[in-house]
């Protein structure tokens, strides 16, 4: 099974790049074909209710009236009745495309369980309803029809001929006969539209009308064959006193029935039954799952902070439709790229996709498509598209508990959260100060997740700033503050590369959290800090960097100053923090680095690393900007 997927999925790539090119992604006919499948099913519908207002259900009226319709109306009837058959032959390639895809893709197993075996069943409904059909005309098709159907069903135990002494006289097919055929070509289409429903209620916003560009061009492409090749009765009436000479099949609907004049009738019920119990057991066969689709896993997207649980084999947009995210998507089917996002942590199975949609130099730099990728581990992605559609992020408040001052220019500022409440936040994420404008500041967490109910802010006095000036100035214990977040993805990526860390002044704070976070669940990675300020008295928690290094055998500090008081006692490192890192480390091959600093600062750096061989995706940053001073400071 394993080699028929592979050989239908590679055709089915190709196919589809085809269609990409000449159709465009967004109306690649093979990215909706459930959704036209629905809308063949409404041309059905709306061609078949006028059908049956004209249609006369007794014996001795009905091929006449269907006659009539094709030939004395021919501008309606006639062309109605092509179009009907035609939307109807269609309707079961889409669907048997749509089935054969899902089994190509592999996506018919785990919860996809109901929605495949709703399938099935759907393929019963629509076969039945469309034999059902070919009976009421009344023309020697019809006989056929009728009569192998019959023979074929009295063959099992309980029926015994019942139904095939029916056929024995013509005084025998009688109006009621008649109504019941047309009640029953109402009734069933009326059980598949249920079961179409039924059918899409498992998927996430699952669309049931395809773009107009496709309806007008299918609809047109239908009415135009119904024009040069209308669809007539064949052989002329009924008559069950006579053979039914040669007939022209429909081999959408009626591919059996040739069988049953080569087969005896129990082979073909074996082959019938065999094949609907293989496609109802199919998601429980094996091969079982690939690699990391055995439990559920986490979704976070950027910059919330609520984990979405992740189904066994679900896709990330899957996952993220499901619990009402506004995600991007347009195709779902890995063809246009729409639904792209960046995977800031974890590791995910990126799937069947168009290399168009996503090129390798893009999934080299952590990029996925969320209708393809699904969570190998605990998954963290920002989608850059949906801002727009991003609900307003939460506003709390916090009660300042500590003011505790570092140095003449850095204030660490404690905040408590109202009892009982907690922020879930990752290390190195940075909460926004809500001022009574409206106005708001950035500020980095400092201390690690697990230390919970309070909030610690590294606070540095800008020159004729608003929030800072309050912060040396004015605020007490017992103030209340508003804020938002948490915010940011300066956070630290899964792997086992060195950490190379880059601080510069309060540049700290964000680091301060992600070290203690990695101490706290126990990464063993090595960990280097270069710690960049002005004076000796700016580095203003190094008894706490260096209290790390004694007790963790996986982490080094490395001050740095840039402007050291000449009658000082100084003997450390001196000039700018990226180039005592860069001169200590030539070839930045295999290392991850974090800087985070002024921007200023960032812009010389990173710059520089890439040029020492630090890999685009292994160089993280952080720029902090100062707001404007207030008007008239200095």
């Amino acid at each position: 099974m394993k080699r028929l997927q592979a050989a239908l999925q590679w055709l089915f790539l190709r196919v589809e790049d085809v269609f990409n090119r000449a159709f465009g992604d967004r109306l690649n006919p093979l990215y909706h074909l459930g959704a036209i499948t629905f809308f063949l099913f409404w041309v059905v519908a709306g061609s078949g209710l006028y059908l049956y207002a004209f249609f006369e259900t007794g014996v001795a009226d009905a091929h006449a009236s269907v006659e009539a319709l094709t030939h004395h109306q021919w501008f309606a009837g006639g062309i109605l009745r092509s179009l009907h058959r035609y939307a109807s032959d269609a309707m079961v390639v889409t669907m048997l495309l749509h089935l054969l895809r899902h089994f190509a893709f592999d996506r018919f197993r785990g919860f996809r369980w109901f929605s495949w075996l709703s399938g099935v069943a759907l393929i019963w409904g629509v076969y039945v309803s469309g034999i059902n059909g070919y009976m009421l005309p009344w023309d020697r098709l019809a006989q056929y029809v009728i009569t192998a159907s019959f023979e074929w069903i009295d063959w099992l135990p309980g029926f015994g001929g019942t139904l095939m002494r029916n056929l024995i006289h013509p005084s025998s097919i009688t109006d009621r006969f008649f109504s019941l055929l047309a009640f029953m070509h109402i009734g069933i289409p009326l059980v598949v539209l249920l079961l179409m429903f039924i059918h899409v209620q498992r998927v996430p916003k699952a669309r049931t009308h395809p773009p107009r560009a496709i309806m007008l061009s299918l609809g047109g492409t239908l009415l135009l064959l119904a024009l040069l090749r209308p669809v007539l009765s064949q052989g002329g009436a009924a008559d069950l006193a006579s053979a039914v000479p040669k007939l022209q099949l429909d081999w959408f609907y009626l591919p059996l029935f040739p069988l049953f004049d080569l087969w005896p009738f129990g082979a073909v019920w074996a082959l019938v039954v065999a094949g609907t119990w293989l496609l109802a057991l199919l998601p429980w066969l094996p091969p079982q799952w690939r690699r990391g689709r055995a439990g559920e896993f986490n979704l976070t997207l950027h910059p919330s902070t609520q984990p979405l649980a992740v189904r066994s084999g679900e896709t990330l947009l899957e996952a993220g439709l499901r619990q009402g995210l506004a995600l991007p998507y347009e195709c779902r089917n890995g063809g246009c790229g729409v639904c792209m996002c960046t995977v800031l942590h974890g590791t995910v199975d990126h799937g069947i996709y168009q290399r168009s949609a996503l090129p390798d130099a893009l999934r080299a730099q952590g990029k996925t498509l969320m209708c393809c990728a699904t969570p190998l581990s605990d998954v963290d992605i920002e989608v850059e598209t949906m801002s727009e559609a991003r609900a307003p992020l939460p506003v709390h408040e916090a009660r300042v508990v500590r003011l505790d001052r570092f140095s003449d220019d850095v204030i660490r500022l404690m905040l408590a959260l109202p009892d009982g409440q907690d922020l879930p936040f990752r290390a190195g994420q940075y909460i926004n100060i809500v001022l009574d404008d409206g106005q708001r500041r950035a500020f980095s967490f400092a201390n690690p997740p697990q230390v919970r109910g309070h909030i610690e802010l590294h606070v540095r006095r800008i020159p004729g700033g608003r929030f800072t000036g309050q912060v040396f100035t004015h605020m007490k214990v017992g103030d209340t503050l508003r804020f938002e977040g948490p915010l940011g993805d300066f956070t630290l990526r899964e792997g086992e590369a060195p950490i190379l860390f880059v601080a510069g002044a309060t540049g700290f704070a964000p680091i301060k959290s992600i070290v203690e976070d990695a101490f706290a669940r126990g990464i063993t990675r090595p960990m280097r800090l270069y710690w960049g300020v002005r004076k000796r008295a700016d580095l203003y928690a190094l008894d706490l960097a260096e209290q790390w290094q004694r007790e963790h055998s996986n982490f080094h500090v490395v001050p740095v100053l840039s402007e050291p008081d000449p009658a000082g006692a100084w003997s450390g490192r001196t000039g700018l923090v990226h180039e005592a890192m860069l001169a200590d480390f030539p070839d930045l091959t295999g290392h991850e680095v974090y800087v985070c600093g002024s921007v200023k600062m960032v812009e010389a750096a990173v710059p520089a690393f890439l040029a020492q061989g630090l890999g685009e995706g292994f160089c993280f940053s952080d720029a902090f900007v100062p707001s404007a001073p207030r008007p008239g400071a200095a």
